[in-house]
């Protein structure tokens, strides 16, 4: 893999695809930090399960750990304020009559681009990465490629740059994505993603699954969840993994 210079922002929220993206970066750039954002998500448990992940990240690949910089996270509370979601409110999860869960928070990925694009002029990267898909989501429209593409655009002329968005799950599957991380770090990449990252929307990690941590019910967990049986399936059962925890519930 030739090393891209210039430095990378990745979008680490602490669940699989950030994770799997921060793994990407590190292979990728010469010097990678990551920026969190804590908006009054109902699963703010995710932040927690960063510092784990980063250190985990180093701890299994050496060559990653001169290349890993700072955290940072940013509070953007307004955005929970605005907005009237099962994400940000404590509501049921429920899906329109076009489809859209009331999971989506209108502009949030948006927003995270621009103040990540805002942080990154700052600590002179060129490069953000963010884990947004359109194959195997919950169809938020800010996930589209066409949506990154443009804002791409918008960024560059409004902050006379030459940023790079790269969204290296656009095109990838559920399955997909866990054997992304397999291919960047082996079982044990996998296994910590699995056990540490956090995907569930009701913030739950008392209950245990093969696939990790969630209620194993909200859209989150039941993308999550096929997503990984899907990749086992292909692994075949010469191949296996450690046993995921116990449940502590």
């Amino acid at each position: 893999m030739t090393i891209q210079p210039g430095g990378a922002l990745v979008l680490f929220s602490g669940g699989q695809d950030s994770a799997t993206c921060l793994a990407w970066a590190l292979d990728r750039f010469d010097s990678v930090e990551t920026l969190g954002f804590d908006y009054g998500q109902r699963h703010s448990v995710e932040l927690a399960c960063r510092d784990t992940l980063r250190a985990g990240m180093v701890a299994r690949r050496t060559l990653w750990t001169d290349r890993l910089g700072p955290d940072h996270t940013l509070d953007l509370p307004v955005l929970g304020q605005l907005s009237d979601t099962a994400l940000t409110r404590e509501a049921a999860i429920a899906f329109s009559e076009g489809g859209l869960p009331n999971t989506f928070v209108p502009g949030r990925n948006i927003l995270f681009l621009t103040f990540a694009a805002a942080l990154a002029t700052r600590r002179g990267l060129k490069h953000i990465v963010g884990g947004m898909c359109e194959t195997d989501y919950s169809g938020y429209p800010d996930c589209r490629d066409d949506t990154i593409k443009s804002l791409q655009a918008t960024l560059n002329l409004g902050m006379d740059s030459r940023f790079v968005l790269h969204t290296p799950l656009m095109w990838l599957d559920k399955a997909a994505t866990w054997r992304l991380a397999e291919q960047l770090g082996g079982d044990d990449l996998v296994g910590l993603i699995r056990d540490d990252s956090h995907s569930c929307y009701l913030g739950d990690r008392t209950h245990a699954h093969d696939w990790g941590r969630g209620c194993g019910e909200c859209p989150a967990c039941e993308i999550r969840r096929r997503g990984w049986e899907q990749y086992r399936a292909e692994r075949g059962p010469a191949r296996t993994l450690p046993a995921a925890p116990v449940s502590d519930a």
